[in-house]
């Protein structure tokens, strides 16, 4: 299962992170782990192009984790980005089933 956590202060996103694989298929063959993929790797990437907002990534080199912390306030561009990413995992998620993506909004 990809588990996915949102971390947000006050309405505010302070990061997101995802750990795992979905499991829907054979490596080379989960269209599940594939969409989670290109939507998320596309946000981030999105968010470093479109905007001026300041963030860490992590990466394993081998797959199965990716996180993006920011370090202040982000602008309204990348929060309109993060939302619709969140979009597209809800619907990935109710589409497929929580047995293979995990979403969880955790308050600081």
């Amino acid at each position: 299962m990809i588990s996915v956590v949102i971390t947000r202060h006050d309405d505010r996103y302070i990061g997101v992170a995802l750990d795992g694989h979905a499991g829907y298929a054979d490596a080379g063959q989960d269209i599940v782990c594939a969409a989670v993929s290109v939507l998320v790797i596309n946000t981030f990437n999105s968010i470093e192009r479109f905007t001026d907002d300041d963030f860490s990534c992590e990466a394993a080199e081998n797959g199965g984790y990716l996180s993006m912390t920011f370090s202040e306030n982000i602008s309204d561009k990348s929060k309109l980005l993060l939302d619709s990413m969140l979009l597209g995992l809800d619907e990935i998620q109710k589409q497929y089933g929580d047995e293979y993506l995990s979403l969880l909004y955790k308050e600081v």
